[in-house]
């Protein structure tokens, strides 16, 4: 009875008015994604800044993402697949398999990090040149990627459990997990950076502090006294009925995050060909701006994910569509607002990462081109998203796979034939595919989201 007071005063998921329940869940989860946004850039804009090797710096930097990127797709697929999982169980009163999911994420995530580190800090050096490294980034993409590897169990920890925190109705306690790590980033990176004068290897330094920091506090807490979710030693186990339906369905932000690993080898490749290191340095920053659309976006989904799923699992068909359509309105309002940004001020932007008057030109120049349909990303993420909280692990794969594999990839590979301006064809194929992708993801949504809440409503 005590659990279940301490549940309904986080959120109760089924009878508070979804719309301020959404804003209540999703501000934290926001904020969340906003801090680990700073998580994120906070070394490239410290690194950027550096006198003389800044921009040699800043896009040895670049090429890490895959492998960075990689590290965080590992986390998605067990935790965005089993948090999800955890909520339909919660909402269908099955606590005690809520809690063996979170048991069997736990020790799969563990068993990935040791595996994922030794792999990392072999081949290093051979996948930073596959990733557009030259001669000279580097020497400067090997001593971050030395050093941040390391963490990998930490980064997949602090990652990996935080939804299972999200899925509970807590999401105020994960925005702590995020936190709590990115402002000690941001504090240490100019301490080992600057004043210690490590360069790239202390930002790389901070970061592993940092990140070990978060994991210790999701760990404390999914095993403390205030969690409706504990992680329980028993449970700790790789149980294969609960984590393979947890693996289908988080293969769809699996696959839309590793995938991003493939496409930032696909860009660099191709921009290294057309326009050398400056060019992947612009790169570099438009990534870090895309990110700053598309991360909140992701906290606003995660707001509402416990939302539609408690009540998928409840069959509440109302309280879903209300969730979905909150979702929507908000995530329209704030991709239009960055979209206008990039489009009315894009060298803003470019100089908080450099102070190169070259690379904050083409930065720029680059910008308008790649960003030119951002807003679309708001109806992406928002149906994208709200087909994994349902369970529809096919759909969501393939949409997954439809932007970036069966779109992006290609274009970027074949627009530079069809114009006579090279470099502008392969930054060109990003708007291209955004605007193709998010019809498809709507068009689906509309159609699928229908025929579930019917079924629903007949049961």
């Amino acid at each position: 009875m005590e659990k279940q007071k301490k549940q309904k005063r986080a959120a109760d998921l089924g009878n508070d008015p979804v719309g301020p329940l959404l804003v209540r869940l999703a501000l934290p989860t926001v904020c969340a994604q906003v801090v680990n946004l700073l998580y994120n850039i906070v070394d490239r804009i410290y690194i950027g800044q550096i006198p003389v090797e800044g921009k040699l710096a800043l896009t040895g930097m670049g090429v890490t993402f895959p492998v960075i990127t990689l590290i965080s797709a590992f986390a998605a697929l067990i935790g965005m697949g089993g948090s999800p999982r955890a909520s339909i169980a919660m909402g269908a009163g099955e606590h005690e398999k809520a809690e063996r999911t979170l048991g069997t994420c736990t020790a799969a995530l563990w068993g990935l990090a040791v595996v994922l580190t030794v792999l990392f800090l072999l081949f290093q050096e051979p996948l930073l040149v596959l990733f557009g490294a030259s001669t000279d980034t580097l020497p400067y993409a090997m001593q971050y990627l030395n050093i941040y590897v390391l963490g990998t169990i930490f980064v997949m920890t602090a990652l990996g459990l935080n939804g299972f925190i999200t899925a509970q109705g807590k999401s105020g306690v994960a925005m702590k997990t995020v936190l709590i790590g990115a402002v000690l980033n941001v504090a240490l990176d100019p301490v080992f950076i600057f004043v210690f004068g490590l360069g790239v290897r202390g930002a790389a330094i901070a970061t592993v502090i940092s990140q070990a920091v978060s994991a210790l506090w999701v760990v404390r807490f999914l095993t403390g006294s205030k969690t409706a979710l504990r992680l329980k030693k028993a449970f700790f186990r790789l149980d294969k009925r609960l984590l393979l339906p947890a693996i289908a369905l988080g293969a769809s932000p699996f696959v839309m995050q590793s995938t991003e690993s493939l496409l930032t080898v696909t860009f660099n490749v191709s921009l290294q060909k057309y326009g050398g290191d400056l060019a992947v340095g612009a790169m570099t920053i438009l990534t870090s701006v895309a990110q700053m659309v598309q991360m909140p976006l992701m906290g606003l989904a995660q707001g509402a994910q416990p939302i539609l799923s408690f009540n998928y699992g409840a069959k509440r068909p109302d309280r879903m569509k209300q969730s979905v359509r909150y979702n929507l309105m908000i995530a329209c309002v704030f991709a239009f607002g960055v979209w206008a940004l990039a489009m009315l001020a894009p060298h803003l932007l470019a100089r908080l990462f450099a102070h190169d008057s070259a690379l904050i030109d083409e930065t720029a120049w680059a910008l308008r081109i790649y960003f030119a349909v951002g807003f679309v990303a708001a109806f992406q993420n928002t149906f994208q998203q709200s087909f994994v909280a349902l369970g529809e692990a096919k759909i969501s794969l393939f949409l997954a796979l439809e932007r970036k594999i069966i779109l992006l990839i290609p274009m970027i590979l074949i627009l530079p034939h069809l114009f006579e301006d090279k470099l502008f064809a392969v930054f060109f194929a990003e708007p291209v595919a955004d605007l193709l992708a998010a019809a498809t993801t709507t068009t689906l949504f509309l159609i699928r989201f229908r025929q579930i809440l019917r079924r629903i409503s007949t049961q």
